[in-house]
């Protein structure tokens, strides 16, 4: 110790020049559950703690603290007591026991892993034959119809005339050593099992019992209980517990009752060894915060063809040393079967971990572990809950094996260039990402999960799409559309003054709720201006045209036909008149348009804002694979460009007329452009003028005056069948 430390200390045998065990600020202290640190006593500052032997976790001595006869000032205890009493220093080992393995709570459940790996033998568990009961048990024991599930058996018998007083030194010795106080015998006998068997039991004063029986049922509501932790608990509906005629005297599979409990008077006990559903215990222990070492077996699975024979166990502990007479056993309920058998083949083994061992190895190392083998059938021992399939073999196989043994090799390929992974789905959507970011947007990936009221928005929010647990109030529904998810971004983004964006995502969408109803949608938004200031500085902001133009990209990217047709889009998160569809006949293909103001108020976004869903699943399939852009062809001859004006109806598509126009001579018209558009009341009521160049390109020669004439009449022709349109004089 560096310096001089003042430490405040009123046991009755401190005095100077002592030589003590000292706890510093910042030490542990076992007896006391605490960490030292610098106290005021009386106002006085003390940097420390002299020790007794009970805060060693040495004895339950606590009259005065530790006197050493001799010692070096600053050395550790533990090495003095290595040197002076060896008995009294044990090796510690802990152990992290996960929650699927229920029978390594038990001190003979790891040493049957710890033999299974060659380290030591274990010891055969052999009964003795079973007590006799030399008279009929006065309490009686039953288990209510609705009970069933959750207590599915119960056994207990009295033994009457016992002594209870202090556990046998060797019993203390084991408690103490891993951590646990000695209490009495009999209340030593249950802590004793619990632990090494992983078998949780509980001993009632007989003579408490009202009315010499005890009922398993499901709680009424209301029910109270002084639990041997004298803290009184109330209880739900449907928890299960365990009652007397007085009322309840335990919850079942938790904590006994302090009414019924044992003290060094008693002298008739009910000795209780009963399976409780774990999923119940855990709900009934989770409600109550209740953590008892009962609870985490039970909740956790412990064996229940032990049931029986660990009664059977403790009559014989218990009458050894405390004598008594036992009764006859009584039973309620019937012992849960479980009985499982997997197939093993000798190759899966390596097939799922990559390690090569012999079969004789394998059923070696199962058949330690408790599993009786039928050939390549192996059957699971009741103690085991958690093996479920060939998989969970092989893991037991695998673990005790070790996975040191486990030699790194590459992957099996074969020769040659490697086939494709990715599917046709995955290519497109990877080339509409690709064309997307070209196109200027950034790509943003959003929860599935949004709140209802944004659902809602986008013809959703129904209780059927409700998520059963939301990690979150905002993110309670599946999404119908990817389009909250991006408003709510863009939102973030405007909320640190980035008001020019532009974003797109590719992913799921849920209009139902079924697996199959997953459709997988390309949504993109424009928001602010989309091109830099001009010389006087000003700058255009987005239209619907933006978003037309940029659907119409990524739908060509994905192979979508240039022949395609627009109407009005009528959904109600659009605005009405600035809203579309592009179509492929009946087909709907992508959908396009300003968002209505009413949405963008909600979803707290300033407009205007455009945008476009695509639906790749609506585009036709392609019949032959398309690796590359075809070869560029330029021809030698010179192009020829004629105006067309026709007047049409006003309610005729631009669109539709430009495809008639196409159409007329697919080989040799290159290209056909609006350029103009006029309405005015010398074309007729309800009438507007459609002006268009179409760009013919000449591959063969150069075409004569006749040849344009005729290509010129068959675009006339072509558009008025399609439109009803009438060449402009």
């Amino acid at each position: 110790i560096d310096g001089t430390l003042q430490i405040i200390c009123g046991a009755p045998n401190a005095r100077a020049g002592i030589m003590a065990v000292i706890a510093r600020p910042g030490t542990y202290v076992p007896g006391i559950d605490k960490t030292i640190g610098v106290g005021k006593i009386r106002g006085v500052e003390s940097y420390g703690m002299m020790c007794s032997e009970r805060e060693m976790e040495l004895s339950d001595e606590h009259d005065g603290i530790i006197e050493l006869d001799e010692g070096n000032v600053g050395e550790r205890f533990v090495d003095w007591l290595a040197r002076h009493d060896p008995a009294k220093v044990d090796p510690m080992i802990e152990i992290a026991i996960t929650p699927n393995r229920p029978d390594a709570l038990g001190v003979r459940g790891v040493a049957r892993d710890l033999a299974a790996r060659g380290i030591g033998t274990l010891k055969p568990q052999e009964v003795e034959t079973s007590v006799a009961g030399q008279f009929p048990c006065p309490i009686s024991v039953s288990i209510e119809d609705d009970t069933a599930s959750a207590c599915p058996v119960f056994f207990g018998r009295m033994i009457r005339g016992v002594k209870n007083g202090p556990s046998p030194m060797w019993l203390q010795d084991r408690l103490r050593a891993i951590g646990l106080r000695p209490i009495s015998f009999l209340v030593d006998v249950t802590n004793f099992f619990t632990y090494d068997r992983s078998r949780p039991l509980h001993v009632f004063d007989a003579n408490k019992i009202a009315g010499h029986r005890l009922r398993i049922h499901r709680a009424g509501g209301g029910e109270t209980l002084l639990g041997l932790d004298e803290k009184t608990y109330t209880f739900a509906a449907g928890q299960t517990l365990i009652s007397d005629d007085d009322g309840v005297a335990s919850i079942a599979g938790i904590m006994g009752g302090l009414a019924t409990g044992c003290t060094e008077a008693t002298s008739n006990i009910f000795l209780e060894a009963a399976y409780f559903d774990p999923v119940r215990t855990a709900h009934t222990g989770r409600a109550l915060k209740i953590n008892s070492d009962a609870r985490y077996r039970f909740e956790r699975g412990i064996d229940p063809a032990f049931t029986p024979v660990g009664l059977e166990l403790a009559t014989q502990m218990i009458m050894k040393y405390a004598g008594g007479e036992p009764s006859d056993v009584v039973q309620a309920g019937e012992i849960p079967q479980d009985s499982r058998a997997f197939a093993l083949k000798k190759e899966r083994v390596k097939s799922l971990v990559g390690m090569d061992i012999p079969r004789s190895r394998q059923h070696q190392i199962l058949t330690s572990l408790g599993f009786r083998m039928e050939g390549d059938i192996a059957h699971v021992p009741s103690w085991r809950p958690d093996v479920r399939g060939e998989a969970d073999l092989v893991e037991e196989i695998v673990r005790v094996a070790s996975l040191s043994g486990l030699m790194g090799a590459p992957l099996h390929r074969d020769p040659g260039v490697a086939k494709p992974t990715l599917t046709k789905q995955q290519r497109s959507l990877d080339t509409a990402r690709r064309t997307a970011v070209m196109l200027g947007y950034t790509e943003c990936v959003t929860y599935s999960f949004i709140d209802r009221a944004s659902a809602i928005l986008f013809g959703g929010g129904e209780d059927r799409m409700a998520l059963g647990n939301p990690i979150s109030t905002d993110m309670s529904h599946m999404r119908p559309s990817l389009l909250p998810g991006i408003l709510k971004a863009a939102a973030r983004n405007q909320a640190r003054s980035i008001m020019d964006m532009a974003m797109v995502e590719v992913g799921p969408i849920f209009p139902g709720s079924e697996p199959e109803d997953e459709r997988i949608r390309i949504s993109g938004l424009l928001i602010g201006h989309t091109s830099a200031r001009d010389v006087h500085g000003e700058r255009r902001p987005v239209d619907i045209f933006d978003a037309k133009a940029d659907a119409q990209a990524l739908l060509a990217a994905l192979g979508a036909p240039a022949r395609t047709q627009l109407r009005r889009e009528t959904k109600p998160w659009w605005h009405p008149g600035r809203s579309g569809v592009i179509c492929l006949g009946k087909t709907v293909l992508a959908t396009f348009g300003e968002l209505h103001p009413k949405v963008l108020a909600q979803m707290e976004v300033k407009g205007p804002v455009v945008g476009f869903s695509i639906s790749p699943e609506a585009l036709p399939s392609q019949k032959r694979k398309k690796t590359a852009r075809p070869t560029l062809v330029l021809s030698a001859y010179q192009a020829v460009e004629r105006d067309f004006a026709f007047v049409v109806d006003q309610g005729v598509n631009a669109e539709d007329l430009l495809n008639a126009a196409r159409g007329a001579d697919k080989k040799a018209i290159e290209d056909v452009r609006l350029f103009d558009e006029f309405i005015a009341g010398s074309l007729g009521a309800n009438k507007k003028s459609l002006a268009f160049t179409v760009r013919i390109q000449p591959q063969e020669r150069t075409l004569t005056d006749d040849e344009i004439e005729e290509i010129a009449q068959k675009v006339i022709a072509k558009v008025r069948k399609a439109t009803g349109g009438v060449l402009r004089e």
